[in-house]
């Protein structure tokens, strides 16, 4: 491809796996909504994302876990689960509405195992 429009394909080529990383959704720039960030490209808006709702972004994250460990998170055994917790309570999970939940059902245990898995942390 030549001219203009190269630069700019390239420019969302090059951004698309961080949006896919997020889970948010780029949408062209001039239907960005007041919530969507726009991204500028050689002077002039180029495109813009879409981000994912908070309690969305927990799922997209969990999903992506699974599919680096290529199993179901609920068939890890409980030390891996207890990392899982800790990575995800550095990411912010247990902020979100029902994260702690949202968690135990992809863990397949408890949301009491869950507490006991953060108030370990602290303790120790």
């Amino acid at each position: 491809m030549s001219g203009p429009a190269a630069p700019l394909d390239d420019f969302i080529t090059a951004v698309k796996p961080l949006v896919d990383a997020i889970g948010g959704e780029l949408v062209p720039a001039d239907e960005a909504g007041p919530d969507d960030v726009v991204l500028a490209w050689a002077g002039a808006d180029a495109v813009a994302v879409r981000l994912p709702q908070l309690a969305d972004s927990l799922d997209h994250i969990l999903a992506a876990m699974e599919r680096r460990l290529g199993k179901p998170l609920a068939d890890l055994d409980r030390k891996a689960k207890q990392e899982i917790v800790r990575t995800l309570e550095v990411r912010g999970a247990f902020a979100v509405r029902h994260g702690v939940e949202t968690v135990a059902s992809a863990l397949g245990v408890s949301r009491f195992t869950v507490y006991n898995y953060l108030n370990r942390e602290k303790g120790a």
